[in-house]
């Protein structure tokens, strides 16, 4: 049985072969993912939690980082949810001076409410803080530690939400968020691999990872898929998260393909030159699939917050009942912070007005 994939950068889901090898594995990818920094001479920053894959990151890339000429900032955001938060805050501090680069603490707050789950919400706040020290800091690029692992966790979850494509392709080696880009170079790189590496920094160094207790807390949704669903599938499916990975590859390219089918569909509804409005008759004119499709990429390219299946199903049923364009038929269909019209013909979104 096939327990890895043809792309396995340390072989087929087996550990490199020896230490030296490891070393090399971990490190390739971040001299890549540091090139564009050396091209254009600015720093850059390693988002560190103070557990074990993000402090190997941090260590290897410190060590390309001096090779490359670039310098590296350790960025450690304090969401300060548990008794701990100062001790991991005080561990990454250490682990900058061992570095010999600077460590940056950013507190936050996590607005539990509002009804995003405590998980989302801490998500906001740290991509929000790295954004506001990247900005003083002068960083354009933030490396990332999620790894194979992760990645194939994350496909599992996208599954089990229903998600289509786009979701299936889980995350990117590279992100573009608010100006900024993230960078996740070890995402085929396995965990085994980067906890050996860890495992033989702490013998060297007497160093110990911190242990975040959601990890363990099956009351969150990835913890529990961690804990209850991956070690039945490491026993039954050994490897399995190197084909899953390559199935979020594979997501990815065919989430392009549309991505590019729904924008040509788009240019052809006579869209308006900001692209918030387009013609109702060449939209009919399309496939019901491909009505489905541009709907979802308009939605996304207009910055509204995508539709459940039955949300959009309701949007598509009255646009498609719309047979004729008159003055008298039109169409008003609120969705989160928008609201899309009908009016003569042209279907059209705006932002609504806080209550």
């Amino acid at each position: 049985m096939a327990t890895g994939d043809e792309s396995d950068p340390v072989g087929r889901g087996k550990p490199a072969s020896g230490p030296e090898d490891a070393r090399i594995a971990l490190m390739r990818p971040l001299r890549h993912a540091l090139s564009a920094a050396r091209a254009e001479s600015i720093p850059v920053g390693v988002a560190v939690s103070g557990g074990a894959d993000s402090v190997m990151l941090a260590v290897h890339a410190a060590e390309v980082a001096r090779d490359m000429g670039v310098p590296l900032h350790l960025l450690h955001i304090h969401h300060g949810l548990y008794e701990q938060a100062d001790d991991w805050a005080d561990a990454v501090h250490r682990l900058g001076e061992a570095l010999q680069c600077p460590a940056h603490i950013m507190r936050v707050q996590v607005a539990a409410g509002g009804g995003t789950g405590i998980e989302a919400a801490a998500r906001q706040a740290r991509y929000a803080a790295l954004g506001q020290a990247a900005a003083s800091l002068g960083l354009r690029h933030i490396l990332l530690a999620h790894h194979r692992d992760d990645q194939a966790e994350t496909v599992l979850l996208r599954l089990l939400r229903g998600a289509g494509p786009e979701g299936l392709a889980a995350m990117s080696p590279s992100t573009a968020r608010d100006g900024l880009v993230y960078l996740r170079p070890w995402l085929d790189i396995p965990r085994g691999l980067i906890r050996d590496a860890a495992a033989a920094y702490a013998a060297r160094h007497g160093w110990m990872p911190v242990q975040d207790p959601s990890n363990a807390d099956e009351r969150y949704t990835r913890a529990a898929l961690r804990n209850l669903l991956v070690p039945a599938l490491d026993a039954r499916w050994p490897g399995w998260q190197a084909i899953v990975a390559r199935h979020a590859r594979l997501a990815r390219e065919a989430a392009q393909i549309l991505d590019e089918v729904a924008s040509a569909d788009f240019a052809g509804l006579d869209p308006s030159a900001t692209g918030d409005s387009f013609s109702l008759a060449a939209w009919r004119s399309l496939s019901a699939a491909r009505q489905a499709h541009v709907l979802r990429y308009w939605l996304g390219r207009q910055g509204a917050r995508m539709p459940t299946e039955a949300r959009l199903a309701e949007l598509l049923k009255q646009l498609r009942q719309l047979h004729s364009l008159g003055h008298d038929r039109q169409l008003v269909w609120n969705h989160a912070g928008h609201r899309v019209r009908c009016i003569r013909g042209r279907v059209s979104i705006e932002p609504r007005e806080a209550a």
